[in-house]
């Protein structure tokens, strides 16, 4: 039995400019923090014939090809696997809400998968495998964010250039900011799960267009290099006024980020003492985040008021890992 254990993520700044169709043209930029929420994969030797994946639904093939659940099945093709194995996963948070869950899923299952194998991996081969299932074989309008931090963990900047190249660098944030950080970005689940390529595939489309989402993006990534000078330089303030900068200029991208309530969400976080927030990963529902740095009652009251639910996190500096192999 293998289990592993591989974190989600909080986009700091510059989300959207590591899809493609952004970076192969003007290069992206952007800051995330894997957190302390994980999705954990367990993969097991069956003593009979066949393929078993439990995850909301339970599948029992006898073919690969007749799995359902895509990543699972790809992964399983590109490494030669047909039979006598079962993959279960476990998640502390929902899926389809902004924190990458998809992509630490996958992440996780092929670090078993190399473990199964004998196999070592690097965290930036592994990201990229993940990469090349989702963006390449599944066609996924996505990007390449979610697969780097669930496989390195921490806070880190990445760059991607028009070859789509990734260079992971660590965020190089003092420890009294870390904790500031920690302290001051909340998070609240709005309840509202979507697929993030029902937003993507929209701004993909702006941006293969020439359209102003491009605009928008070049001030995103320029939202994120003034986030990381703030941040490394342990004004944890500026970082909460930058995202107010960054919420009203992601809401221009696509008519789907924001929506009347959640508009209404965001209106009353700031009226009760936030800084500033966003909606975590392409928008259209998922998890808030906001940064408040002064008492947090109030905001806390007006996010129940809206029926929305805090969750408590730290950030992860492990990255994917096997937690047991036996």
């Amino acid at each position: 039995m293998i289990i592993t254990r591989t974190p989600v993520r909080i986009s700091l700044g510059g989300g959207g400019t590591d899809l493609a169709s952004y970076y192969s043209k003007h290069n992206g930029f952007l800051l995330a923090g894997a957190i302390n929420k994980y999705i954990y994969v367990t993969l097991t030797k069956m003593f009979e014939s066949g393929l078993q994946v439990k995850y909301s639904k339970t599948e029992t093939v006898n073919n690969v090809d007749e799995l359902q659940h895509p990543t699972v099945r790809e992964s399983l093709r590109l490494f030669g696997i047909t039979d006598g194995i079962e993959i279960t996963s476990l998640a502390d948070v929902p899926s389809n809400s902004g924190l990458g869950t998809s992509s630490s899923f996958l992440v996780g299952l092929l670090r078993a998968i190399h473990a199964h194998k004998r196999e070592h991996i690097t965290n930036h081969e592994i990201a990229e495998e993940a990469c090349r299932i989702e963006i390449n074989i599944l066609k996924e309008p996505i990007g390449k964010q979610d697969q780097y931090m669930a496989s390195f963990g921490g806070l880190k900047c990445l760059e991607f250039d028009s070859s789509g190249k990734v260079t992971v660098t660590p965020l190089k944030i003092a420890r009294d900011a870390l904790e500031e950080l920690e302290n001051n970005i909340l998070l609240f689940y709005t309840g509202i799960r979507r697929p993030s390529s029902y937003v993507l595939s929209e701004q993909n489309k702006s941006v293969q267009e020439s359209g102003n989402a491009v605009d928008y993006l070049h001030k995103i990534k320029e939202i994120a290099i003034k986030t990381k000078k703030c941040l490394e330089s342990g004004n944890t303030k500026g970082f909460g006024e930058m995202l107010d900068v960054h919420w009203n200029a992601k809401k221009k991208i696509s008519s789907r980020v924001s929506n009347g309530f959640i508009d209404e969400c965001y209106n009353a976080a700031i009226k009760s003492g936030a800084m500033g927030g966003k909606i975590m990963g392409a928008g259209g529902g998922g998890f808030f985040m906001f940064y408040c740095d002064g008492a947090k009652s109030g905001l806390r009251k007006a996010m129940a008021e809206k029926g929305l639910k805090e969750m408590r996190f730290g950030f992860d500096f492990e990255g994917s890992k096997v937690v047991l192999d036996i």
